[in-house]
């Protein structure tokens, strides 16, 4: 079942300066991910309201420091309106109670057909991927309407201090899967924050 949120967020989106200046001017538009390692599936991936997090991924991945299917020579971000739609919302116990479930599927069919259950290892979190994929597959097979959208809390990094919940990461991303979801762009304000290299080399 795919819940309708109606409303709009602002996601933004790490990448190469030539490729977001080419998203601004309307020459091109932003193509889905599909790596084994893309823990909410095939889509392209935002950060929620979160420009600072997309320039410092943007900067680990010009520096190879980063997992990165692409390439990215000069880090740069832009912003994005994404209207929710049919949203996989993983902050809603529904939602949650929708992935347990497909997660004991896969498991099962694994199991019945001999086969092998992904592992999560690290930044490749191959599990988290065939879950997702195995709900997109089975939502099909069985008339329900897809997802356009994947919204998920992550704890990335180091927690802050002894016991705590908070991590140095802790973000927000969002999967768009139905790029028409994606309303426009936009260059993030102020420039001489979240692009430093719109006019100087990295």
């Amino acid at each position: 079942m795919a819940f309708h949120q109606p409303y709009q967020v602002i996601g933004f989106h790490s990448c190469d300066r030539e490729v977001g200046l080419r998203m601004i001017s309307g020459n091109d538009h932003l193509r889905p991910s599909d790596n084994p390692w893309d823990w909410l599936g095939p889509g392209t991936y935002f950060w929620e309201d979160n420009p600072f997090r997309a320039l410092s991924y943007a900067i680990d991945c010009a520096e190879k420091k980063q997992k990165f299917s692409g390439s990215i020579k000069t880090p740069f971000v832009i912003g994005a309106i994404i209207e929710l739609g049919n949203c996989l919302n993983l902050i809603e116990p529904n939602s949650i109670s929708i992935i347990e479930n497909a997660y004991d599927k896969l498991k099962r069919y694994i199991e019945l057909t001999g086969g092998r259950m992904p592992m999560n290892k690290g930044a490749n979190r191959s599990l988290d991927c065939a879950v997702i994929k195995y709900l997109h597959e089975s939502n099909k097979k069985d008339g329900i309407p897809p997802y356009d959208t994947i919204r998920s809390p992550f704890h990335e990094g180091e927690a802050i201090y002894d016991q705590a919940n908070f991590t140095t990461g802790l973000h927000i991303e969002i999967c768009v899967i139905d790029p028409k979801q994606i309303k426009g762009y936009f260059l993030p304000q102020p420039l001489e924050k979240f692009n430093p290299w719109l006019n100087k080399e990295f």
